[in-house]
């Protein structure tokens, strides 16, 4: 095996080959253990393969380790990774770290310090530690200026316990900037709650929203009950509305009232209105969101609205035309311009002249089921939602159809499946 001294945080994100230069997958972090005496032993790599679901690989089938790529012998076992009791994550429980450094003259107070980098190295028995960590000093008092960094060995620290010990969240926040909120919400889930408890507080709303937005209902009560009133009602916000509703119709009345009257009073009065339909009609499915235009606006005017960033593909797959006013409940509903339709027509052509009036729109009490037949039948991605005055009050997409079919564990529903590269049984 390689005997090439590598950082953690260098390592993160490389890509993990089979002999033959197959990828596997990528290393999402680094699995070790504490001993009395000595620095602590490497176990393992946490990879992420195909499917997003992430594994354990014991450092024994690693054969070449390095900065750029790790080797392996090929062979895995594709059960989801779970983390034991006696192991930490470097990444993150151990990088972003406070830490104490001997003193180097006898009798002299250690000083402190935060890792911001660690690492391995095998030994000449064989196995792999972490044998030096990358230390950040505090800052003098000089302005403008920064603390020294400096390498040290394993031995040189002394590491408080867990509870007496800050640790920063940066690095890890790092290596969760490009996630996708799916993905976020499973790396968040994974970690240890009070680790988990710390990036969400570094985290900033919107992006705990989209996480939130992607966990089960059981998870997403678990953390909000770990978060206090203010910051719940700030990610609530910038949830999505029928997500934050079903969400709060979760919680004791008194908890989601508490939380509404600490919501943003536009967001809160959307979120009120589909409180008001049962969970399986259409109404519940909705979103009160389209993207609402008069049938005078342009082409150039109906792409630019679905070009923003923030509106979901499913949403952004058409603009709705209707009478004024143009915020759900908006007037009377007239029909739907299809993104795909739009893209034929000039820029300066108004939106009237190419709606397609043929989609009957689907009324707030539909069954979640007709909605269902009616998405399938004309191969719709999203289908308006009207009242009995026939004015539009929102869109159900075809992903809000989907997660109400799914069953409640969909995400884990394969975490079992037999694979045919599982053939070691137990995890280690």
């Amino acid at each position: 095996m390689s005997t090439t001294r590598v950082f953690v945080g260098r390592l993160a994100g490389r890509g993990v080959f089979d002999p033959v230069g197959d990828r596997i997958g990528k290393v999402r972090d680094v699995l070790v253990v504490f001993r009395a005496a000595g620095a602590p032993r490497v176990v393992g790599l946490i990879v992420e393969i195909p499917g997003k679901r992430r594994v354990f690989v014991p450092i024994g089938r690693v054969t070449s380790i390095g900065s750029g790529q790790v080797i392996t012998t090929g062979l895995i076992n594709v059960r989801r990774f779970e983390q034991r009791g006696g192991e930490t994550r470097m990444i993150a429980e151990i990088i972003g770290r406070d830490v104490q450094l001997a003193s180097e003259r006898p009798g002299g107070a250690p000083q402190s310090a935060r890792i911001e980098d660690a690492a391995i190295e095998r030994t000449r028995t064989g196995e792999w530690v972490v044998s030096e960590v990358f230390l950040r000093l505090p800052k003098p008092a000089a302005p403008f200026s920064r603390g020294d960094s400096r390498i040290v060995r394993w031995s040189d620290l002394v590491l408080p316990s867990s509870s007496e010990s800050a640790q920063s969240a940066e690095l890890l926040i790092q290596t969760m900037v490009d996630l996708k909120p799916a993905d976020l919400a499973e790396a968040l889930l994974e970690l240890p709650q009070h680790r988990m408890l710390e990036v969400i507080g570094e985290l900033a709303d919107e992006r705990v929203a989209d996480a939130l937005e992607e966990m089960s209902e059981q998870d997403q009560l678990a953390l909000l009950a770990q978060l206090p009133p203010d910051r719940t009602a700030d990610v609530l916000d910038r949830m999505e509305p029928d997500d934050a509703a079903d969400l709060i119709s979760a919680l004791p009345a008194a908890k989601g009232e508490e939380l509404l009257d600490l919501m943003e009073p536009e967001e809160a009065e959307d979120v009120r209105r589909l409180l008001e339909y049962d969970a399986d009609t259409a109404g519940g499915l909705m979103s009160p969101a389209p993207i609402v235009l008069s049938g005078e606006s342009s082409v150039a005017e109906g792409l630019a609205m679905i070009r923003r960033a923030e509106i979901p593909p499913a949403m952004a797959s058409a603009v709705y035309v209707t009478h004024p006013p143009y915020e759900t409940p908006t007037g009377e509903y007239i029909g739907m311009a299809h993104f795909q339709r739009m893209l034929r027509f000039p820029p300066h052509e108004r939106l009237v002249a190419l709606i397609d009036t043929e989609i009957e729109p689907v009324t707030v009490d539909a069954s979640a089921a007709e909605v269902s037949r009616r998405i399938a039948s004309y191969d719709l991605v999203a289908i308006p939602v009207v009242d009995a005055q026939h004015r539009l009050v929102g869109v159900v997409t075809v992903d809000d159809v989907l997660d109400h079919l799914l069953p409640d564990d969909w995400r884990h529903a394969d975490d079992e499946a037999p694979r045919a590269s599982d053939s070691q049984g137990g995890r280690r």
